[in-house]
């Protein structure tokens, strides 16, 4: 069959069911364009619509919606129906009259008809017709060269079509993922899963400024016999080797791991340079219970009817979490090695890369976590696919909807899970909170001035003359990492201002 050698092609990616969307968006406007009908295309993310022909077109004597599909027969109807299937009411104002599924697997006979009997009793004023490989088939037979050149550029049509329908304000489209995010967490079971973002709200250092710390210990180390370099001099040479040598930060770790243990006798020593720098470098200004800490721990809090978030997967070394949990009385259990069980009333929070608590009394087994602070410790999990922390991160992202705050998305192993978990799914699973790059802060720079009294201020100086093409790369840029995002199964909810977040989480439970 014609159709199947192009799904191979173009379903086969990590980007499966996406690549196969836009295939069929794009062949459903060539053969529309032939009986000079227009295909609508949804871009709403609070409904499972992806287009609608007003006019109806071939059979369809009425306007028609389009939901386009994978492989949907693999789910219950009375499932689909009541949970996956949400026209927005905008779509059902419209008073379509026929509701059609494009599925690119073929579905058996008798199952199609449950479906179509079981959609009459949700919606007895709309017909439901579902189209396979055949239908498809037959469509882009007919349009064999137009079809040829969608297969070839399918890539670059899909960024077409997203820049195509980017006619929605940002803040707008934002709200309507909070939406549905809320209507998720009341439905199902959510994990957490949380990056250095988090601990930096409570005033913990960032990973530069720990390396930062920890060459500082290295070279008084190597220079404490000499009388000529001084805490100053290391100084300016750790913030000179970093302009010049920017080396990625696990080789920094790595070297610094070398080097720090030199003279040691066992990793103990290095573990608790670690451990020291980490807290002693903590802003004292910030509260541990940070308003970002405090809204995570709130939604943390079990309910009358369970609770919701059933698991916590963080990539942060410190125990502030934990220290927040138990300010508000919340049973936890802090794992950190591969056998360990909390029980069924207690919150398990994963540390996916090591644990250094401040006070390592309250913890046993500690030196038999594995860190991953070099890259010994990411080459070690990386490449072993067992590894508990790999599997539990796995679990979560198939098993539960996950929440993610205060990461980059930068992680290759996380994205590897995340792409895995993520195989032919049809649905944005996940939802992570993504800094947005603002006008202000990349079209200027803040530089240091004085104003006619000669008081010191700041001053913006533009970096960029073209404003509006600046604009429109920024507008692109962030339409490109949500479709990046997209195909690992992730909702982006974009901030400006971290702050922003709390409120976000606030909405969660007053929900």
């Amino acid at each position: 069959m014609y159709i199947d050698d192009i799904l191979y092609k173009i379903v086969n990616g990590q980007n499966g069911f996406y690549s196969f969307e836009t295939f069929i968006l794009n062949l459903l406007k060539v053969h529309l364009k032939t009986q000079k009908r227009e295909l609508q295309i949804s871009d709403s993310h609070r409904t499972s619509i992806d287009a609608i022909v007003h006019q109806g077109f071939d059979d369809f004597n009425g306007s028609t919606i389009i939901d386009i599909k994978l492989n949907f027969g693999r789910m219950m109807p009375k499932l689909y129906f009541e949970k996956l299937f949400r026209p927005s009411k905008e779509f059902l104002e419209l008073d379509p009259k026929y509701y059609l599924i494009i599925n690119g697997r073929s579905i058996n006979e008798r199952i199609k008809q449950k479906y179509i009997s079981d959609f009459k009793l949700f919606y007895p004023n709309l017909e439901l017709v579902i189209w396979g490989p055949e239908e498809i088939n037959s469509i882009a037979y007919k349009h064999r060269t137009e079809t040829k050149k969608i297969v070839d550029n399918i890539f670059s049509l899909r960024i077409e079509q997203v820049i195509e329908n980017d006619n929605i304000d940002w803040k707008d489209e934002r709200e309507k993922i909070i939406i549905s995010l809320i209507e998720t967490f009341k439905n199902r079971q959510f994990a957490l899963f949380l990056g250095a973002g988090v601990s930096s709200s409570a005033g913990m250092p960032n990973w530069n400024k720990l390396l930062n710390s920890l060459f500082v210990s290295y070279l008084t180390n190597e220079f404490d016999r000499s009388i000529n370099i001084s805490d100053d001099d290391i100084n300016e040479i750790v913030d000179r080797l970093n302009q010049v040598d920017e080396q990625s930060a696990l080789m920094s770790a790595r070297y610094l791991r070398k080097g720090l243990s030199k003279q040691q006798v066992n990793d103990d020593t290095f573990i608790s340079t670690i451990t020291n720098s980490l807290y002693g470098l903590r802003d004292k200004s910030k509260a541990e219970n940070s308003t970002l800490l405090t809204s995570i721990t709130n939604i943390c809090m079990p309910r009358q009817n369970g609770a919701r978030i059933r698991s916590v997967v963080t990539y942060n070394f410190d125990d502030l979490l934990e220290k927040n949990l138990s300010q508000k009385s919340i049973k936890h259990h802090s794992i950190y090695t591969d056998n360990e069980n909390p029980s069924s009333d207690e919150l398990p929070i994963y540390h996916a890369h090591g644990f250094l608590p401040e006070d390592r009394n309250l913890y046993s087994s500690l030196d038999k976590t594995t860190l991953v602070f070099s890259e010994e410790g990411y080459h070690h999990i990386y490449s072993d696919p067992y590894h508990w922390s790999n599997l539990i991160q796995l679990y979560n992202l198939k098993e539960n909807n996950c929440l993610m705050i205060g990461l980059s998305m930068t992680d290759p192993n996380l994205r590897r899970l995340l792409d895995i978990s993520a195989k032919n799914s049809e649905l944005n699973r996940h939802f992570v909170f993504m800094n947005r790059l603002s006008k202000e802060k990349f079209i200027y720079d803040l530089i240091d001035d004085k104003d006619e009294n000669g008081m010191k201020i700041k001053s913006k100086m533009q970096k960029i003359e073209n404003v509006e093409s600046a604009e429109l790369f920024l507008k692109r840029h962030h339409k490109l990492n949500e479709e990046i995002m997209k195909e690992l199964s992730v909702n982006v909810i974009w901030y400006e201002d971290y702050e922003d977040i709390p409120k976000i989480l606030a909405r969660l439970n007053n929900e």
